[in-house]
């Protein structure tokens, strides 16, 4: 992505330089600057996410199992 912003390149041209397709360059570009300004979540982000959406779901039902009532009724 260095080309690009850093040494003035046209996508187009780094493109070429790369061997790769204009738009798929274009993408990484894109992709690259979303993270960079903090509108995109990098994978690492994301793996976080999902791990803590998990936890949230066990939890919620932990409690909602915590809130049935006990039975106290005992057999003599």
């Amino acid at each position: 992505m260095a080309l690009v912003p850093e040494q003035g390149y046209k996508v187009s041209e780094a493109a070429r330089s790369l061997e790769i397709g204009d738009n798929l360059l274009r993408r990484w570009k894109r992709e690259f600057e979303e993270e960079a300004a903090g509108s995109r979540l990098t994978g690492d982000e994301r793996e976080e996410l999902k791990r803590l959406r998990k936890e949230v779901r066990m939890l919620r039902m932990e409690k909602e199992i915590l809130k049935k009532p006990v039975s106290t009724s005992r057999r003599k």
